[in-house]
């Protein structure tokens, strides 16, 4: 084998090597940023309660199935189109929150809720997120 050949050879395996570090490198911080990323958005940004009639609770999602629903928290407000109801949209994690809710649909409820950063499409549509649902008396 000639000298030049060895060259060649040994360079191709410097250069192989050090592209394959940078992609394991790459892949490992996507990874992490990822994680990263999901935990940052989880967080409670606030919480509190929320009174008014409830609307609607409903099953919905094409891949994922989450639970939604609408509060009317009572009055109007003024928008482009008009004037229209004041309703508050959330979701719902748990099941059984959600039946809960549908014995409470037409009526006054007091709903707990927390405000995430942002929900993943797996959680629900909205970024609030009902805990625990009492009715008005």
């Amino acid at each position: 084998m000639s000298e030049f050949t060895q060259v060649v050879k040994d360079g191709a395996k410097t250069v192989g090597g050090w592209v394959k570090r940078f992609f394991m490198i790459l892949l490992l911080l996507a990874v992490v940023g990822g994680g990263v990323y999901l935990w940052v958005c989880n967080w409670t940004y606030s919480d509190g309660t929320r009174a008014g009639t409830l609307i609607k609770i409903s099953r919905k999602g094409v891949i994922y199935k989450t639970y939604e629903g609408q509060l009317n928290l009572g009055g109007f407000q003024q928008s482009a189109d008009g004037v229209s109801g004041n309703i508050w949209e959330f979701s719902v994690y748990k099941k059984d929150i959600y039946q809960q809710l549908q014995q409470f649909e037409g009526k006054q409820v007091k709903l707990h809720y927390r405000q995430k950063y942002k929900a993943m499409p797996w959680q629900g549509k909205t970024d609030y997120f009902i805990y625990k649902a009492e009715p008005v008396q």
